[in-house]
């Protein structure tokens, strides 16, 4: 991954393997999918306790419950016992969740209440279902998969002021699609980053959506237009404004629609008879909302769309749609499902087509990368910038962890240490002909004191006395990083760029 990202040129498509690479694919899914905070369902699709919804991500499925104090859970769909899954259904109500295999109960908050005949020194609090992060934010709902997840607080506190006022936890979904596109997650994550292909291939949203790159960038550029809707959202008590994270990972802010339009239809005008916010007025334009690496939305006066991408494989991606309505407008009576619907419906196939043919070029022996638009197509440069920064830092992460970690178990089990290069042929046939494994020289600078483990970027002179390589870790095809082993059985590593004696 750290070779294929150093290809990258900037301001340029991805090199090929990013989007049909089967190992990168499953990189991404450990880099982005399992780290990030994901947006998965509302507040108002589990109403009741006791209700619940099941969602897949990669190798993960969790269930995502209302308990009886109204708190949204989510756990790991596997039961505690021998890891059965738990509920089958996508979606459901029950008083407690209980394993088909053994029947193991849980209740609603996760904690196990019957286990049969396990035994006296059998202990229920020791296992209940293993939970996953989950918070809602203003009647939307966001798990993350990873043990230690990134901070939500200040997503909450600059984004639920725009949507609280859209009452979502009052809402009610209308309809739901989920279509598959055969396309890499992040091609159809980039074909919504821009609009710069819109009035070529969207003729349904281009009646009330424009393609103008302000509306639809990351730049944060005001106009007199921009800045005259703001200040009428504002007053009617609709934060409207362009925020940008600094992270880059979320962008939130108020555009008008094209003209007189109110809503996403055909006709431009609304699809349901009653507002969602609190407010007479329904020329409110698109509130949009992208938080990555899974979601966009737009909260107009009159309903909500949502879009939740669930990366299949390398070529294969979900996008399920959501269109929400107040909970009390009444089918035929104050919507029209056609008219709710058509636009998006539309939008989400062309959109499906335009990832399949980008996906089947890119595929490809002749593909390169090519240069994106510096005017249209700011919000894709900067979803890649995101994308690489992020899958770098993952990287580390995990690479920090990993030593951490073998340092600690080979500095309590010495006798792990025994095995060397010599008995690895492969990793042995790609060094020096005159390096030697175990006849290393002291080095002039000896430590007094012991260590685990030394960071690659950190000098090397606080070392004991080098005794064998350890391992060889290929990082690129042209950098690797050797592990050594000292007298006293502690360890250290280091890379090209560092210096031993």
């Amino acid at each position: 991954m750290r070779y294929w990202l150093a290809q990258r040129q900037p301001n340029y498509s991805l090199p090929q393997a990013f989007y049909n690479d089967l190992s990168l694919f499953k990189l991404d899914m450990q880099n982005i999918f399992y780290r990030h905070w994901l947006f998965v369902a509302h507040d108002c699709e589990v109403p009741n306790a006791g209700d619940y919804l099941t969602h897949t991500v990669g190798d993960y499925n969790v269930i995502i419950v209302r308990d009886r104090d109204g708190v949204i859970r989510a756990f790991h769909n596997s039961c505690r016992h021998r890891g059965s899954r738990i509920c089958q259904h996508e979606q459901g109500n029950s008083p407690t969740l209980v394993c088909p295999y053994h029947q193991w109960t849980y209740d609603l908050n996760g904690k196990l209440l019957f286990a049969k005949e396990m035994g006296g020194n059998f202990n229920p609090s020791d296992h209940g279902l293993l939970t996953v992060h989950c918070e809602s934010l203003a009647g939307s709902i966001f798990i993350c998969l990873a043990e230690d997840a990134p901070d939500f607080v200040r997503f909450r506190q600059v984004v639920e002021p725009y949507l609280l006022p859209h009452r979502l936890r009052e809402a009610k979904v209308a309809y739901s699609s989920s279509i598959i596109e055969e396309g890499n997650w992040k091609l159809v994550m980039e074909n919504n980053r821009e609009c710069y292909h819109c009035l070529g291939s969207h003729p349904e949203l281009c009646r009330t959506y424009s393609d103008d790159p302000r509306l639809t960038g990351v730049t944060g550029e005001v106009s007199a237009f921009l800045t005259k809707h703001w200040t009428k959202c504002d007053q009617l008590g609709l934060p409207s404004t362009f925020h940008l994270s600094a992270l880059g990972d979320y962008r939130v802010a108020r555009m008008p629609l094209i003209g007189a339009g109110e809503s996403f239809t055909m006709s431009g005008k609304v699809a349901c008879q009653k507002n969602m916010p609190v407010v007479d007025e329904r020329s409110l334009g698109s509130l949009l909302l992208f938080h990555y690496p899974n979601t966009w939305n737009h909260f107009l006066a009159d309903h909500a769309v949502t879009f939740n991408v669930t990366p299949l494989d390398a070529t294969r991606t979900q996008v399920t749609t959501k269109w929400l309505v107040h909970k009390d407008a009444i089918e035929g009576v104050d919507y029209d499902l056609k008219t709710l619907t058509e636009v998006w419906l539309a939008t989400n196939d062309q959109d499906r087509w335009l990832v399949e043919q980008n996906q089947l070029g890119i595929n490809s022996p002749a593909y390169r990368p090519g240069p994106y638009s510096l005017v249209h197509e700011d919000g894709v440069i900067q979803f890649i910038d995101w994308y690489c920064k992020a899958t770098a830092q993952a990287l580390e992460m995990a690479e920090v962890a990993s030593a951490k970690s073998e340092a600690i178990i080979q500095f309590q089990n010495p006798s792990t240490c025994q095995e060397t290069v010599s008995n690895k042929p492969a990793l042995l046939a790609s060094m020096p002909n005159n390096f030697k494994l175990s006849q290393t020289r002291t080095s002039p600078q000896v430590a007094t004191t012991e260590f685990l483990y030394l960071d690659q970027r950190l000098p090397w002179d606080a070392q004991n006395e080098l005794l064998e390589v350890m391992n060889i870790i290929l990082e690129t095809p042209d950098v690797k990083t050797f592990c050594f082993r000292t007298a006293s059985n502690n360890w250290f590593s280091y890379a090209p760029g560092q210096f031993i004696t």
